[in-house]
């Protein structure tokens, strides 16, 4: 069984490769037009052309895995895990601050007091699921 970390460095490099897949199929079709005209490549220059494009996939790569790795920071995915200010006691509902902003909140762990730190746990349209924030 793979770890997760294996399956996810496999992922990224079927997503460059299928990014690349015009860039090679460009090259390939060169090729073979190439050889249809009895135009003779030196094996020196298929050498070069083969760094140059091994180098190109390398530093594509090399650009892209980080951000398909990157967390998501927008959307409902984004806030979960984001921590907040109560400003309205949770009793169980009550307002909580994040980011200059004011939500609705609903404590998954008993009352929560004015000032105290909470985690969003869970979204539910738009109220969030919150517990008190860990040590």
């Amino acid at each position: 069984m793979t770890k997760k970390g294996e399956s996810s460095g496999m992922k990224a490099w079927v997503i460059v490769l299928v990014a690349l897949l015009d860039d090679i199929a460009a090259l390939v079709l060169l090729f073979v037009i190439l050889w249809a005209f009895d135009v003779d490549i030196p094996i020196y220059l298929l050498v070069i052309i083969g760094l140059i494009v091994g180098t190109f996939v390398f530093i594509v790569h090399r650009a892209i895995v980080p951000s398909l790795r990157r967390k998501k920071v927008v959307g409902r995915e984004g806030m979960i895990g984001r921590a907040g200010e109560v400003t309205q006691a949770l009793k169980p509902k009550g307002v909580i601050k994040i980011a200059d902003e004011y939500w609705k909140a609903k404590s998954l762990s008993g009352d929560i007091d004015i000032g105290e730190e909470v985690e969003i746990v869970n979204i539910e349209g738009l109220n969030l699921e919150v517990k008190r924030k860990g040590p």
